[in-house]
C-alpha cells in the first residue's frame, strides 16, 4: 500500500497520507479533504478577497453548500484511496498505477503543537474547454476528454484553487501547484496539459501559475457574467513536454 501511495507520506498518528511542501513553506501540507471542513471553507468562502475571484460560487455560502462540496471531494479523494489500496494487493511489486485524482487537495498550516488548519485547496480536473467558443464542438472535447483512461497523456487538464486571505503573499500557492504538479500530477495522473482560465485582472493567480512555467495566451471572451459582471478571461497554458512552455 504504502508502495502505490509514493510519493504521499504517512501520518505516523493518524495515518492521513500527505505531501509537505519544501521550505520556507514547509509548515504547510497538502491532505485528504475532511469531515469537518466545512465550517472554515463557510467561512472563507464568503470572504470577498475569495470569492470575488471564483465564477460560480453560490451567494451567500451556506451550509449545505459546503455539505455538498465536502462530501463530493472527500468522496473523490476516498475512491482514490481505496483504489490505491487495490492497487497496493493486485499489484504487489508495482508498477505504480495511473489514477484520475488526487487524494491530497486541502492546504493545512501546521501549528507548532501539531494541530493544523485548513487555509485552501487545489482541485485538478479534466478540462471543461471553456476557452472554445463552439457550444457543439465544447461538448465534443468534453466528451471525449472524459473517455480517456487515467494517464492518457493527451487528457487536457484544468486546475481549480483557493487560499485564505490571511496567507495571500507569501509564496504559499505558487509552491503549492508546483509541487502538485512535479509530485502527483506528472508521475500518478500522468498529467502533460493543463489549461487554466483567471480574471483578466487578476494579476496575483496570473503570475502563481506563470511562475510554475504556464504560458499566458492572451485573453478570451466566452460570455461569463459573475454576479451581474461581464468577465474577460486570460487563458495560460502548461504542457509538459520540453520546449512547450516557451513563449
Amino acid at each position: 500500500m504504502i508502495y502505490q501511495l509514493h510519493p504521499l507520506e504517512i501520518n505516523p498518528k493518524t495515518g492521513e497520507p500527505f505531501l509537505r511542501l519544501a521550505a520556507p513553506h514547509q509548515n504547510i501540507i497538502l491532505t485528504p479533504p475532511r469531515q469537518g471542513d466545512q465550517s472554515v471553507l463557510i467561512q472563507h468562502m464568503n470572504d470577498p478577497a475569495i470569492y470575488g475571484w471564483m465564477a460560480k460560487l453560490p451567494r451567500p455560502y451556506l451550509p449545505e453548500h459546503a455539505d455538498f462540496w465536502i462530501q463530493f471531494v472527500k468522496g473523490e479523494s476516498d475512491a482514490t484511496l481505496e483504489y490505491l489500496r487495490k492497487s497496493a494487493e493486485d499489484f504487489p511489486d508495482g508498477p505504480l498505477q495511473f489514477v484520475g485524482a488526487s487524494p491530497v487537495c486541502h492546504l493545512r498550516e501546521v501549528k507548532e503543537d501539531g494541530t493544523d488548519v485548513f487555509i485552501g485547496d487545489i482541485n485538478v480536473r479534466r478540462s471543461q474547454f471553456a476557452e472554445v467558443l463552439d457550444e457543439v464542438e465544447r461538448k465534443r472535447l468534453q466528451e471525449d476528454n472524459a473517455k480517456k483512461q487515467a494517464g492518457d497523456p493527451t487528457i487536457q487538464y484544468g486546475i481549480g484553487d483557493w487560499l485564505a486571505a490571511s496567507h495571500h503573499g507569501r509564496g504559499i500557492m505558487t509552491a503549492a501547484i508546483g509541487l502538485f504538479l512535479t509530485a502527483w500530477g506528472i508521475p500518478r495522473m500522468g498529467v502533460r496539459h493543463v489549461v487554466v482560465h483567471t480574471f483578466a485582472e487578476n494579476v496575483g493567480s496570473n503570475r502563481v501559475f506563470e511562475k510554475n512555467g504556464f504560458v499566458n495566451r492572451g485573453l478570451f471572451d466566452n460570455g461569463l457574467t459573475v454576479r451581474g459582471e461581464k468577465k474577460i478571461l486570460t487563458l495560460l497554458e502548461w504542457k509538459h513536454d520540453l520546449g512547450e512552455n516557451e513563449t
